[in-house]
């Protein structure tokens, strides 16, 4: 599978690069942790803390601004509290950017890697967030309120949801969608797209009535393999949406890990208009084998590294 991928895209004609994985900086996703480790020696004589990379894509956006053109990579990454059936704290992840591409356009290069990757990939199909949620679940989820988003899990029977206090909507959304719409998504691929303006990560915000994030997810079969953004490149803004993370973390007592600032000052400088792409080896290949836990595709997983 990877001498597939690397044939595509030299095909393509995308660059394949190297970034390090240990960074002085981190993300600072609240809902993502990073394993972090210590080096002392020249230059740091006390220490200095070291983050392993959990993605590539703040040095890769740095490539992209010193103009380097499309690129790709194929690494480990590593997350911390991360380990279960479609989960290992170290895996591979394939990230790749594309100047001049919107995230629709970059969804049809997605659609054609997994179709030349997989052998029989299934159906295929795109749809908005909203539409997504409207036909499943009857709401809309630009505008429910987090109460309306808790009773509909109440009345579609999620277990223990009368004990759960969940801190805002986008929680409650979270929760619908893998308890309720990735069971219900069926076979074959579904790439669901413009979600909500608050779930924009690192996404541009589009201002339609309400504002929706260029943003989608791959899933095959109701599991989700790729997180794909028409990418923003306002430096302020990313520095602003930076600060609000490490404020809900402080909220959440979990770790402050420092904001990238050679990611900001690459945006200062001008990256060019793109969209990038995450993509789960490891699920993609146990979909290829129809394995159904994750340890089937990993020579050493956790309990045996």
């Amino acid at each position: 599978m990877m001498a597939r991928i690397r044939e595509f895209f030299q095909q393509q004609g995308v660059m394949e690069v190297e970034t390090p994985i240990c960074s002085r900086h981190a993300t600072t996703d609240p809902s993502i942790h990073s394993l972090v480790t210590c080096y002392t020696g020249p230059g740091a004589p006390d220490g200095v803390p070291l983050y392993l990379h959990t993605s590539p894509e703040f040095p890769m956006k740095r490539l992209l601004a010193a103009g380097s053109g499309s690129i790709y990579q194929l690494c480990k990454v590593f997350r911390d509290g991360e380990s279960g059936r479609l989960h290992n704290p170290e895996f591979t992840l394939l990230e790749w950017y594309r100047p001049g591409f919107d995230h629709h356009r970059l969804m049809e290069e997605v659609e054609q890697l997994v179709q030349r990757v997989l052998p029989e990939p299934g159906p295929v199909r795109r749809i908005s967030y909203r539409t997504l949620f409207e036909q499943l679940l009857g709401v809309d989820p630009h505008r429910a309120t987090a109460g309306q988003l808790r009773q509909l899990a109440l009345q579609k029977g999620v277990p223990g949801i009368e004990q759960l206090d969940l801190p805002h909507r986008d929680a409650w959304l979270d929760l619908l969608m893998t308890h309720c719409i990735e069971p219900a998504m069926g076979a074959g691929l579904c790439f669901v797209y413009d979600y909500p303006a608050s779930q924009a990560a690192l996404a541009r915000v589009r201002p339609d009535d309400p504002p929706v994030a260029e943003r989608f997810e791959l899933y095959i079969d109701g599991v989700e393999v790729a997180n794909g953004f028409h990418e923003l490149a306002d430096a302020a803004e990313q520095r602003r949406r930076f600060e609000q993370d490490l404020q809900a973390r402080s909220n959440a007592n979990l770790p402050l890990p420092p904001m990238d600032e050679w990611l900001l000052e690459a945006l200062a400088r001008g990256l060019p208009d793109c969209a990038g792409v995450a993509l789960g080896v490891d699920r993609l290949f146990m979909r290829s084998i129809g394995a159904d836990h994750i340890d089937r595709v990993i020579a050493f997983p956790l309990e045996r590294a």
